[in-house]
């Protein structure tokens, strides 16, 4: 009878403890997907963006057409986020492309008439929407990959991590300086500005 009920005693252990592996491995599973609809999300919002620079550089150019190297600088900058292949690269990649964008305002506001036109004003506020919705998108993201990254990293889910092969996720970084340079332009009135007047000749 005592062999008995240790043997079932055993069985139980053995068991549970694959039961609670599988519940642990589901929740790594679960959270593991989270991250990547979490980066699905900021992925789609990237292509739009990506897709709306050249019409506004276009329209830029229009009015700056010598400023060439800003624009190639653009160009360069949108072309290394479409082949980031991770969230480091695109983040890296996307810090390089606001700095790019906060240049062509910079000379954008040396044409005030590029104020009063419809297209450029409207896609300004496309870019501005599309900037809102990228800084929310990896807000989220960043807190699913912390989530994620903290799980695979404590036991008893590092031992499951370890041997499923579940590795760490790299966080969407930005620059701030970077993006507060674009909000800085985003923030200015539409209106045209008065060009000074030029001095009485002599």
């Amino acid at each position: 009878m005592t062999a008995s009920l240790m043997a079932s005693a055993f069985v139980l252990a053995v068991i549970g403890s694959v039961l609670i592996v599988f519940s642990r491995f589901n929740t790594l599973v679960r959270s593991q997907k989270r991250v990547q609809e979490a980066w699905a999300g900021i992925d789609v919002q990237l292509r739009q963006r990506a897709s709306l620079i050249p019409n506004l550089v276009e329209a830029i150019r229009g009015y700056a057409e010598h400023e060439r190297e800003v624009f190639e600088e653009v160009a360069r900058a949108r072309g290394a986020l479409q082949k980031a292949g991770s969230a480091g690269e695109a983040g890296t990649a996307n810090n390089l492309l606001t700095q790019a964008l906060g240049h062509v305002f910079a000379v954008a506001e040396a044409y005030p008439q590029l104020h009063a036109s419809e297209n450029f004003l409207s896609l300004r506020s496309d870019l501005r929407d599309l900037e809102a919705k990228i800084a929310f998108a990896r807000q989220f993201y960043n807190r699913n990959v912390l989530d994620y990254n903290t799980r695979i990293g404590t036991y008893p889910d590092a031992l499951i991590a370890r041997n499923f092969n579940f590795a760490p996720t790299e966080f969407f970084e930005t620059d701030d300086d970077g993006r507060a340079e674009v909000k800085i332009n985003f923030a200015r009135q539409p209106a045209a500005r008065e060009q000074p007047a030029s001095p009485p000749a002599a």
